[in-house]
């Protein structure tokens, strides 16, 4: 659909764009200037910015401004600055940027199962890669079934998911019954829902679980919602969330060579006040100094936190066997497992990688056109 700019009018510090349908939309003079787009401010080879905002004075103002091509494809508003620099910005990119696009994120509880994709064809066909990432974007979770079998396989999703992001353990992590293993996902004991480096002031924000090998009674995989658990918490008790933005809380880890300590509150929020990173795990959590003054109240929040994300109503389970991987959204879904019912071999690998990588692969796809 095309949009047009019918008409154009300097304020002091922006133009006024009256839309054909009656709309207005502000430009500030700087931002025009800034966001120009000719070779002389951005560098063609690689698209990237070369101007500078310090060059023009902070009260800058176009010295004139018209409609160029009105009614076309091309229309774009074209400004003449002092310095006699000219930029052009079309009606239609302007447009693009009133509404930046926004994932509506879908919610889930205990009902819910992730979707399964093949691997395959997630590996092979771009179409198949766009429609698995952008499931997992909305849900946060999914699973790609009849993946190698091979150790180290994991290396292979770099090419849709990025580079692997490396932290203290191994690059890509064994799980295996391991009687001097230095975690407990090393011993048969159940795991409880949890993601993971909450030790790291920036968590590894994907991760992918990859099993092997199961021939082991129990073991199920668990995950949880933390996103939809959080805006619940917030909707029902607002104080409680508050607190958990709030009150920073240390995490602790440590492998054979290495340890990562952090401090930082259980839930983060983005500039427009939504959730972007919950950190829940139980056994990294150290001691909250007992001069935080607001140690009661976090205490009765983190309490009705705990109850929810423990309450079987909101965890889903199912049995992740060989050659299956479970790709997790690492800020936003809890994962966990129950205890092993047997000594049967279980041989799981996980290797984490970045959201920002994740997320942006489709727009990639779209602009090389490979989809």
């Amino acid at each position: 659909m095309h949009h047009s700019i019918s008409s154009v009018a300097r304020n002091a510090d922006a133009l006024t764009a009256v839309w054909s349908g009656g709309e207005r939309t502000e430009l500030p003079y700087l931002w025009l200037r800034d966001n120009c787009g000719c070779s002389e401010c951005c560098v063609e080879q690689t698209t990237e910015k070369r101007f500078h905002l310090f060059r023009v004075p902070s009260d800058l103002k176009p010295s004139t401004v018209s409609i160029e091509d009105a009614g076309s494809e091309d229309e774009a508003v074209s400004i003449a600055w002092p310095d006699g620099h000219l930029t052009r910005h079309r009606s239609s990119e302007i447009h693009g940027l009133l509404s930046p696009p926004r994932l509506d994120l879908q919610y889930w509880d205990g009902r819910f199962q992730p979707r399964r994709f093949d691997y395959g064809r997630f590996q092979a066909s771009d179409r198949a890669a766009a429609e698995v990432i952008e499931e997992f974007l909305r849900t946060g979770v999914c699973v790609l079934v009849d993946a190698p079998t091979e150790p180290d396989s994991l290396e292979q999703l770099a090419t849709r998911l990025g580079p692997i992001r490396e932290v203290l353990f191994e690059r890509i992590h064994n799980v295996m019954l391991d009687p001097k293993g230095y975690n407990i996902a090393h011993t048969g004991l159940a795991v409880a829902p949890h993601n993971d480096f909450t030790s790291y002031t920036w968590p590894p924000s994907v991760q992918a679980l990859h099993m092997l090998v199961n021939e082991c009674e129990g073991g199920e995989s668990t995950v949880v919602d933390g996103f939809g658990l959080l805006n619940e918490l917030r909707s029902d008790h607002p104080d409680k969330f508050d607190v958990l933005c709030k009150v920073p809380v240390p995490s602790r880890i440590f492998s054979e060579e290495y340890e990562c300590y952090a401090v930082n509150p259980m839930v983060a929020l983005d500039s427009d006040g939504e959730v972007r990173m919950m950190r829940f795990n139980t056994a990294q959590m150290q001691a909250i100094p007992l001069s935080e003054p607001r140690l009661g109240e976090f205490y009765a929040a983190y309490h009705e936190l705990s109850r929810r994300v423990n309450d079987p109503g909101a965890q889903v389970n199912f049995r992740l066997e060989g050659g299956q991987i479970l790709l997790c959204a690492g800020h936003r879904v809890l994962h966990g497992r129950t205890a092993l019912r047997s000594n049967g071999h279980r041989h799981l690998q996980d290797a984490y990688f970045e959201h920002d990588n994740v997320r942006n692969h489709p727009g990639m796809l779209r602009r090389t056109g490979r989809i």
